[in-house]
């Protein structure tokens, strides 16, 4: 027997409705009834007509498809590929409209996930939030038996065919322009992931915005790719900077884009690119924050809260490549970095090495099983960095850093919620929540980055 006045949500009908907040994830939130209807395009304080999409017992997911009371932070998305590719979220709202809601979600995961009571400074942006990434991975596919390049449509896979991408950097751009004229003239073969058929399966392309140093990565279902002499022809007389062809093989059944073994094509196995007057070498698999120009404001903000002394040591908990390691011994007397991948761990070596820094140490491994070693062979750090994955730090680390009882913590987080869950933990053993800092290290998605300093409670 049905609910009385229970609205029924059948696919494709049409709802007014009034939309009171924003969803992590960019959506607009109204009401049908009893009913939460997340609606993608719609605005906090708009009232729009949605489109029912999807219909759950307790939930919808619709899509505006007429804005009735338009909000003062809604604009045109300038990108024609909008209402087609997944990559980006936020087009329609403008960039101060899109600061805001960061910092109103990380506030509110704070509050409702951690119960954490703490400043929440305004989100730092960019000047021009546009063509900020240095690192593209383009998916090919086909699309009526010719071959396609872009990004995936929205929660599918998809290829939308693209010319351009407003959030690459132009460089990428025009590198994935040639793969496409490549794969058409010399009829390369495109990977078919239902069948696990065909050769190419991404083009790939890292770029330094401040070394100028280009490499481009083809991941491939085989171990040779035919014509590859063409392409690289191709690339040295389009792309200012290319200094390396990469041949990544990944020959599994699966979505992981790269495999493990590269082959070097052509040019140097690595390129390099300067953050905060340190170098780095970054290789085709290496972590490296993907918007160059807010990594530097990122990591300034980590000294900052860091606050390291020339006699003070500091222990950077998943360290990666070194990067905010190798920052924090500039102005500390002993620097160590842990992170259980091996790789990165050898690439932060390279990195020390390439900046004559020697206060540093890296080691590899679980940090809830090397940060108890180190205390006791009597290393006591007055500082703890930790820049988790988005799932967040490791309880047992967690409890480890909370015994070990640093003076400071400055937390990196790339989640909200993971961010507010390893807080409440830290703030029940010992530890007060002094700032939090958003940063927007990806302008038009919903994504956000936060630095956050914590105290040790003086008892």
């Amino acid at each position: 027997m049905k609910e009385k006045n229970k609205p029924v949500l059948e696919i494709g009908s049409h709802f007014e409705l009034e939309i009171e907040r924003m969803a992590h994830e960019g959506q607009g939130i109204g009401k049908i009834g009893e009913f939460t209807v997340f609606v993608e395009g719609a605005i906090a304080g708009e009232s729009c007509v949605a489109e029912i999409k999807k219909a759950k017992k307790k939930y919808a997911i619709a899509e505006a498809i007429q804005i009735s009371k338009p909000s003062e932070e809604r604009c045109s998305p300038p990108c024609k590929y909008i209402n087609q590719c997944g990559g980006c979220d936020l087009q329609h709202m403008t960039y101060k409209g899109q600061l805001r809601f960061k910092t109103l979600k990380v506030s509110d995961s704070l509050r409702r996930i951690g119960h954490i009571n703490a400043e929440v400074l305004d989100t730092i942006g960019m000047e021009q939030p546009w063509y900020y990434r240095n690192k593209s991975q383009y998916p090919v596919g086909l699309q009526n038996g010719k071959p396609i390049i872009g990004f995936y449509k929205k929660r599918s896979h998809d290829i939308v065919d693209l010319d351009n991408c407003m959030i690459q950097h132009p460089i990428a751009n025009s590198i994935m322009l040639a793969a496409k004229e490549w794969i058409k003239k010399y009829n390369i073969s495109v990977y078919d992931e239902t069948k696990h058929e065909g050769l190419l399966r991404h083009v790939g392309a890292r770029v330094g915005f401040n070394s100028k140093e280009v490499m481009v990565i083809l991941t491939v279902n085989g171990r040779k790719i035919p014509f590859a002499d063409k392409l690289i022809e191709m690339l040295k007389g389009r792309i200012p900077g290319f200094k390396s062809l990469i041949f990544n093989v990944n020959t599994q059944k699966t979505n992981i884009i790269m495999g493990k073994e590269n082959i070097l094509l052509y040019g140097e196995p690595n390129i390099f690119e300067y953050l905060c007057d340190t170098k780095f070498q970054i290789s085709p698999v290496s972590f490296f924050q993907v918007n160059s120009i807010q990594a530097e404001v990122l990591y300034s903000k980590v000294m900052e809260y860091a606050n390291i002394g020339k006699d003070e040591t500091v222990i950077d908990v998943y360290c990666g490549t070194g990067t905010i390691t190798l920052l924090l011994a500039k102005r500390a007397k002993k620097a160590y970095g842990i992170e259980i991948v091996s790789q990165a761990v050898e690439d932060a070596k390279v990195n020390a090495a390439i900046n004559n820094i020697e206060n540093t140490e890296f080691i590899k491994g679980a940090a809830e099983k090397i940060l108890p070693e180190m205390a006791k062979a009597g290393i006591r750090p007055d500082v703890i960095v930790t820049d988790p994955p988005r799932s967040g730090c490791e309880q047992k680390a967690l409890e480890v850093i909370a015994e070990i009882s640093p003076k400071r913590i400055v937390y990196v987080s790339c989640n909200p919620a993971t961010l507010a869950r390893d807080l409440r933990y830290l703030e029940d053993n010992g530890y007060i929540t002094q700032k939090v800092q958003p940063i927007d290290m990806f302008p038009q998605t919903s994504h956000v980055e936060c630095v956050t300093l914590m105290s040790k409670v003086e008892k």
